[in-house]
């Protein structure tokens, strides 16, 4: 058995995940998410999808990325 990174539980059936040259073990994707996902720098939001990008940033919408400054991205085409 393995030990989640995140909560600490000892589990039988964890997975690990490889990003960046980081590599975490989890127990589950909540944990997962909750340690190696990004974060919304507007919004403190854990972003999941692929968010959108601006000025080398990552939001979880449009509507963030606006307030911190972005004009040229639209949630809706």
């Amino acid at each position: 058995m393995a030990r989640c990174d995140h909560c600490g539980n000892d589990y039988d059936k964890t997975f690990e995940i490889n990003m960046a040259g980081q590599t975490g073990t989890f127990d589950s994707f909540e944990c997962a998410i909750q340690a190696m996902a990004p974060q919304c720098p507007q919004c403190g939001v854990r972003i999941v999808g692929h968010g959108v990008e601006a000025h080398g940033e990552v939001f979880c919408c449009a509507h963030c990325a606006r307030h911190q400054g972005e004009t040229g991205l639209a949630d809706r085409a």
